[in-house]
């Protein structure tokens, strides 16, 4: 077995990846042109190699670095999935190499965000879950297995007006949403060109849909599917609009869609336990799966940055004050070295 930079034509890493029962969108090779023309982090895509020179395993890694935060190779930053995938040979064996590369390179965490548990000995932490529900055949059936409290919360807004639509031409709306709920949150936000080049890369994998008042975008969403799932990746609404709901029709709309498309499984996307956004997701009658986000570091107590550490619990109160136009222009800045 050889472990090697992965040179060869996005065809093949992908053919391989989509052969795997546990592959992910997140794993697929387009995202290293996001994340390159993005952000300018550099991609460092392994492959192990059997003797008849076929692909028998691969790791996208993506290294994010930064004076303030830190140093680190992560699979994948900004996304809830990543990690190795192929046999558990190969597994352990561009785990190890990962190892021991993150050491070599004075890497602060090494973190490989699985979706299930991997054949290897580094501590996983469980501190991000996801909510999964199982979708029936139609719409109607949905409708029924749903609590009666969550159908009048999707009638609500269709009762004021509130209209979904999807499409390629949602993104800037979606944006427009998201980043104005970030900034009420005290949260950095992506930059818009992020979310234009998945829209770019994968036309046909990513949704983003919004739901209007009007003419007025209030509540937005944008995920993928792959296999026989879908996973809202990220979703936001106005506050102002709360009294509404129009989050609740939007994630209706979602799945009613996701139905007709022949999809199965509804990825809520992930969350902190016991928060105010996981109930969210649980009102719908899923089932918790944790995530399986292993790490590797010199010191046990190391992860990720995240505004709810309280190194960083300052800049939340900060970013709410400002005005959002200066939130949007700033958050890309920052948020582009928090992983």
């Amino acid at each position: 077995m050889r472990i090697q930079a992965f040179t060869g034509p996005p065809e093949e890493w992908d053919a391989f990846v989509r052969a795997q029962p546990q592959w992910t969108h997140f794993h697929l090779h387009d995202w290293r042109r996001v994340m390159e023309r993005t952000f300018g982090h550099e991609c460092i895509y392994l492959t192990t190699r059997n003797d008849r020179e076929e692909i028998s395993g691969v790791l996208p890694l993506v290294r994010v670095k930064s004076v303030l935060f830190g140093h680190f190779l992560v699979s994948m930053p900004f996304l809830n999935y990543g990690g190795p995938l192929g046999d558990a040979e190969a597994v352990r064996a561009l785990v190890a190499h990962a190892v021991d590369f993150a050491r070599r390179d004075r890497v602060k965490l090494l973190e490989l965000r699985s979706e299930t548990a991997l054949p290897i000995e580094l501590p996983v932490s469980h501190r991000k879950i996801t909510v999964i529900l199982d979708l029936p055949p139609n719409s109607d059936a949905l409708s029924r297995q749903l609590d009666a409290k969550v159908r009048s919360q999707v009638k609500r807004p269709r009762k004021e007006g509130v209209t979904v639509k999807f499409g390629a031409d949602q993104v800037a709306p979606f944006f427009q949403v998201f980043a104005q709920h970030m900034r009420d949150l005290g949260t950095p936000t992506q930059p818009l060109r992020f979310f234009e080049s998945i829209r770019e890369n994968f036309p046909t994998d990513a949704l983003f849909g919004c739901a209007y008042l009007g003419d007025k975008p209030i509540a937005c969403g944008a995920g993928f599917r792959w296999r026989d799932e879908f996973e809202m990746t990220w979703a936001s609404s106005l506050r102002e609009y709360s009294r509404i709901a129009p989050n609740m029709l939007l994630y209706w709309s979602f799945m009613e869609r996701s139905i007709a498309e022949g999809v199965r499984t509804f990825n809520f996307g992930r969350c902190t336990p016991d928060s105010g956004t996981h109930k969210f997701k649980r009102q719908w009658g899923g089932r918790d799966q944790p995530l399986w986000w292993y790490a590797s570091s010199a010191s046990s107590d190391v992860k990720t940055p995240s505004p709810n550490d309280g190194a960083y619990a300052w800049g939340p109160r900060l970013w709410r004050k400002l005005p959002a136009a200066v939130a949007t222009a700033l958050g890309p800045r920052i948020v582009r070295y928090i992983p």
